[in-house]
């Protein structure tokens, strides 16, 4: 009987998982692996809800955005006896491995899941929010961008024929790389992420000089959910700016749309990396891409560091801060 792995993905969905969760299950098979998915997240592991991944599961799953495996929060996890009965499920099964395509908080319940049983596992970062320690990029966050760029394209066409000011509050929870990156790719005027101070009175400043002496007669401003300051900024520019300003709060629209294709092409070798450090032997393992190159971290590294902003994109953004 060949050795199981399970595939589960978990937390918040992003495009990519999709991706993801065929290569795995494709790839584990031709190590010799028996592939299983896990359907409904965590919850899915206690209520037994995992199912040998036939080629009809994974066929036709590539361009689909979200995760076909569907996700959940599950609080009951956190209980031992809970947690036993996943063990269960998976030991009925011949289940011995685990990938798990999630966040930081997926990752530390696996790992506390291991910690209890021994079973090891393999993460593959996937949040649209990029903040997981040690690796340069998660799945899900190229398409997301691509959904926010063209959301804000088609706000600046507005904005512009109505000479009229657009406040776009993206994603990201406490981290500022979606408002940063979008602002960029944008060409924004206006960028506050929680990394990096801002003078709203210098900005004022600034755009009311371009309006009355360089015929500026639009504004976008992009600002992190994380700030909290969405609202403020609005009336902020209708009071202090005299420009008319309108909000847009983007929402999970973010969170959706078929898979780029760098994030299909990332979700390849983020699964194939996952399955050969298990089979090399690594226990509890995350999967990174640091300067361009694959490798792992052990989850203790990964979870106990602080996630730190490309110091290159923060210089590009510092213009619009001031």
């Amino acid at each position: 009987m060949s050795e199981g792995i399970a595939i589960i993905t978990s937390g918040g969905d992003a495009a990519g998982m999709n991706p993801a969760v065929k290569c795995a299950a494709e790839y584990a098979g031709k190590q010799g692996l028996k592939p299983w998915l896990v359907y409904g997240g965590l919850r899915g592991l206690i209520n037994g809800d995992i199912i040998e991944a036939e080629r009809s599961l994974i066929s036709g799953i590539l361009h689909r955005g979200g995760t076909v495996l569907r996700s959940s929060r599950s609080k009951e996890f956190f209980e031992l006896s809970y947690r036993e009965q996943a063990y269960q499920n998976l030991k009925k099964r011949g289940i011995s491995k685990l990938i798990v395509i999630g966040g930081d908080g997926s990752f530390r319940a696996l790992n506390q899941f291991y910690t209890d049983f021994g079973m090891p596992f393999a993460g593959i970062p996937a949040t649209i929010d990029n903040d997981i320690a040690g690796t340069d990029y998660c799945l899900g966050v190229d398409t997301a961008l691509n959904m926010i760029r063209g959301s804000i394209d088609s706000i600046r066409d507005t904005a512009t024929s109505f000479s009229r000011a657009f406040v776009i509050e993206v994603m990201g929870r406490h981290c500022g790389y979606l408002a940063m990156v979008s602002a960029l790719a944008s060409g924004a005027e206006i960028c506050l992420t929680p990394e990096l101070p801002y003078d709203l009175d210098s900005i004022g400043a600034r755009l009311k000089h371009q309006i009355e002496n360089e015929g500026r007669d639009s504004i976008l401003a992009v600002v992190a959910e994380g700030t909290q300051m969405a609202d403020y900024v609005t009336r902020w520019i209708n009071d202090s700016i005299g420009m008319e300003a309108r909000l847009t709060v983007l929402g999970h629209v973010q969170r959706g749309g078929s898979p780029t294709v760098y994030d299909r092409i990332m979700a390849y070798k983020f699964a194939v990396a996952a399955i050969d450090t298990l089979q090399s032997g690594q226990k509890n393992a995350i999967m990174i891409h640091r300067k361009g190159t694959f490798g792992s971290l052990p989850i203790s590294e990964v979870c106990d560091s602080h996630y730190e902003m490309d110091p290159a994109i923060l210089k590009l953004c510092q213009p619009m801060t001031s």
